[in-house]
């Protein structure tokens, strides 16, 4: 974790340092607006994952005498196959081409979307892949 918060740092530090420099030579508000927010969320980011790595213990590819093997092991939950994604982009583009050609297309979008966005959260909670 300690070298993520590295990463993110320098870019907070690069987006604190370019900022002014963008207002200087653009005057523009809003790019520089951006610039700050940019700087402000990558400080955020940083801080969280140098706290975080402080309180845990070290991972193995954050110690520098870790061999390959302490990395072995369980990795996570890979899911099979799924068209849960597919329904839910579709209620999606339901949903947008509802703002474009009217509001009733929307209100079925979003009903299509919470069938569709409950079944891909429940769906390994019953069926074939069930735990």
């Amino acid at each position: 974790m300690k070298v993520e918060a590295w990463i993110f740092g320098i870019n907070a530090a690069f987006f604190a340092l370019v900022a002014p420099i963008y207002w200087l030579f653009s005057e523009d508000p809003t790019g520089t607006t951006a610039l700050v927010m940019t700087t402000a969320l990558a400080l955020l980011v940083t801080f969280y994952l140098g706290f975080s790595a402080r309180r845990m213990e070290p991972r193995p590819e954050d110690r520098p005498e870790a061999e390959i093997a302490d990395g072995a092991g369980e990795l996570g939950f890979f899911p099979p196959y799924s068209w849960w994604p597919l329904f839910c982009g579709l209620a999606l583009a339901v949903c947008v081409l509802g703002v474009v050609f009217g509001w009733w297309l929307f209100i079925i979008g979003v009903g299509f979307g919470a069938v569709t966005l409950t079944g891909f959260i429940m769906e390994y909670y019953r069926g074939e892949h069930a735990h």
